[in-house]
């Protein structure tokens, strides 16, 4: 056995106490909201959709594969779905001689797991800061000083905690590129010199809603590298905090439930708030997720308050005691208008973001599209708690092309109007041959078919007992209600550009199989589960509108020499130990690239890539590692370049400004800050090729 690391903390999951209580609210400590009985189908299929969905899982249906045409058979073929997943040139038992340089894209000498506080990057690769917490990105915005904060400062400097990234190509400006950036949360023990956490002042707090939500800042490529640099007051930059003006659209826009004091059609928000992942759009856009937005407000009292996860007294931030909007017993709707996937214009510096509730309101930890065969949008969702789930919304319109004024307005619409969807999954083994140890059931994988399940169309309710309103603002409930399966913490949700494949990311859930919570099913096999899996998804008929779709298992995590990982057949004793994955992406080559949260192997969080294709499928290696107490974020891949966000660097329990556990990204003796890293190859040649 492989001497791993000591760990870094025992916290669940491997985050720090710090982390989890000013990012998730300690979520791992509260009560799981779902206590609903959604039990695991596998011995027998439940309801007419499960039927529907053997009918035509039973029928011959094609996948396209990047070497071609693969027939996927139904589930009395369990060996010709795995297949039709793998694609040509993989089989079950295993790759087919790999070649010795590595799957393209991939070719580059993996990162040691290590503790080094620094970002680590494989010989011969270069890498830069291009932007850091507090750095003046608008007209008017002061250099950032630690010790002289200020909200207007904040407001037009970049935010705190980046996570999701987007780089969107810029015409007529050479060598120029638009960042799109989230800032989740804020940590004000590392932010602010004494800071008292049971009586904050209301500067600080302003500084806080100031630090939060959305940078857009244009970035000037260095030619001979792949260095990045900000160009600070370009026209498009822009800063959106917890206190810009937010419009909802969609069918829920204006409801009853989305009212308060302030905003009485309830169609205007203030603020988006813990902005996790996202996606870029084929028009042009980008969307955000919402996620642990619960922990924000304090007092809750109603049952669906507790489904959502909001406590019933104060909130660790205390911003209820400077603004009665986070105090639900003055304002009981404002809770609601939070927890969207939000879209942003960042061509248009004067657009309104739009937070869409055709999408539904959940944790959305991503929402990333892809189009239907006819050009509507389709977009995954996950959402990120323990024994939640994932969706899918389907638009009724088309994409128009082009980038002529009418198109893009028309493009603005599309996720207004369609249907939202959540999965139900079926495995294809008896449920006494998953003993919650991870050993694979007797026909050698995790696998099954699944069915997308209806929850509205436009002001239509396909839940009994629920109107359409209900079901977007209580979206949780309604997957209660039709019996979703319940999943280990979906987060990233992405389909491959390539293929069409749907990779859902599950970080974690070490609440599996405890006494009074879900048991194991064949798509979340481990009891205790601290490391996750990645879930492969094959719509039938590759058709991303229909309504049901084959799975296996693509990756069990943990380390190699346990028995219970599973890299898609491909040797372990070749592949780096990953643990918790996070957000995904994609690179050019259609392998899918890892971020990794809370590292439960002893090692800090890093990169990941892995093949997903071709005779090196599930050849993993581990591309960078984060500094101490960092968490890896917003992972973008192109030809020449890497970004990641490197998000609470020195977020350790105990770390203050005072008493920093960290000394990234600037050296000993200044304060720690969060940042954007950009990798490159030294040699000016594309990124492992």
């Amino acid at each position: 056995m492989r001497n791993l690391l000591p760990l870094i903390s025992s916290h669940p999951g491997g985050r720090s106490a710090l982390t989890c209580r000013y990012r998730c609210g300690d979520a791992c400590f509260q009560e799981i909201p779902n206590t609903s009985d959604n039990e695991y189908v596998g011995d027998v299929i439940a309801g007419a959709l499960s039927r529907r969905s053997m009918m035509r899982a039973a029928a011959v249906v094609t996948v396209a594969a990047a070497a071609g045409t693969t027939v996927l058979a139904g589930p009395a073929a369990p060996q010709a779905e795995a297949a039709a997943l793998a694609g040509h040139g993989h089989t079950p038992d295993g790759p087919t001689t790999p070649a010795a340089s590595g799957a393209r894209g991939l070719r580059f000498a993996p990162v040691a797991p290590n503790k080094d506080d620094k970002v680590t990057v494989p010989d011969g690769y270069g890498q830069n800061v291009v932007i850091r917490w507090g750095e003046p990105i608008l007209r008017g915005a002061p250099a950032f000083d630690p010790d002289k904060q200020s909200a207007k400062a904040q407001a037009g400097q970049f935010g705190y905690n980046n996570d999701f990234l987007s780089l969107l190509p810029l015409r007529g400006e050479h060598g120029r590129q638009v960042l799109v950036a989230n800032h989740e949360y804020t940590d004000e023990n590392l932010m602010f010199r004494g800071y008292d956490p049971a009586n904050p002042t209301r500067e600080q707090v302003e500084i806080a809603w100031a630090a939060h939500g959305l940078s857009v800042v244009v970035v000037q490529d260095e030619s001979r590298t792949g260095k990045l640099s900000p160009v600070s007051r370009h026209p498009l930059n822009r800063r959106l905090t917890a206190t810009s003006e937010f419009e909802v659209t969609g069918p829920a826009a204006g409801s009853s439930l989305l009212r308060t004091s302030a905003d009485r059609t309830g169609r205007k928000v203030l603020g988006t708030l813990n902005n996790c992942a996202g996606g870029t759009t084929p028009w042009g856009t980008t969307l955000h997720g919402e996620e642990n937005f619960n922990q924000y407000f304090a007092n809750g009292s109603s049952d669906t308050d507790k489904r959502y996860g909001i406590a019933a007294g104060a909130t660790e931030r205390k911003w209820e005691r400077f603004d009665k909007r986070f105090d639900l017993a003055q304002e009981p709707n404002e809770a609601h208008r939070f927890g969207w996937v939000v879209e942003l214009d960042p061509y248009d510096p004067d657009a309104t973001p739009r937070k869409r509730t055709a999408l539904g309101r959940f944790k959305h930890e991503a929402a990333q599209p892809r189009l239907t065969a006819d050009g509507r949008p389709v977009v995954y969702m996950g959402d990120d708690e323990r024994f939640d789930y994932f969706y899918k919304f389907v638009s009724s319109k088309k994409m128009k092309k082009g980038n002529s004024r009418a198109a893009r307005e028309h493009n603005l619409t599309l996720l207004d109007e369609g249907t939202l969807y959540v999965a139900r999954l079926t495995g294809d083994s008896p449920a006494a041959e998953l003993d919650g140890t991870g050993k694979l059931p007797s026909d050698g994988e995790f696998d099954g078919s699944g069915v997308w399940i209806p929850l509205a169309t436009g002001n239509t309710s396909h839940v009994p007992g629920m109107t359409a309103e209900e079901v977007y603002v209580f979206t949780r409930l309604a997957g209660d209600k039709v019996g979703a399966t319940k999943m280990d913490r979906p987060e990233d949700v992405e389909p491959s550009p390539r293929t069409g494949r749907v990779y859902v990311v599950l970080t974690n859930n070490t609440d599996r199989g405890k006494p009074g919570k879900a048991g194991v099913d064949e798509a979340n096999p481990r009891n205790l589960n601290k490391h996750g899996q990645i879930l492969e998804l094959a719509e039938y008929g590759d058709d991303p509108a229909g309504d049901g779709f084959a799975w296996r298992l693509f990756l069990v995590a943990g380390d190699p020499n346990d028995p219970a990982t599973y890299f898609s057949g491909f040797p372990k004793e070749k592949v780096s130990p990953i643990s918790c994955p996070d957000n995904v992406a994609f690179d050019p080559h259609g392998n899918l690239w890892i971020s990794t949260d809370g590292n439960q192997l002893g090692s800090h969080d890093g990169l990941f890539g892995v093949a997903t294709q071709g005779e090196r499928r599930g050849e993993l290696k581990q591309f960078l590692t984060v500094p101490s107490g960092a968490e890896t974020c917003g992972p973008v891949v192109q030809d020449r370049r890497v970004l990641v966000a490197v998000q609470h660097p020195g977020e350790i329990d105990g770390a203050s400004v005072e008493k920093p556990a960290s000394s990234w990204p600037d050296g000993p003796g200044r304060i720690v800050r969060p940042s954007v890293v950009a990798v490159w190859r030294k040699d000016g040649h594309d990124i492992g090729v």
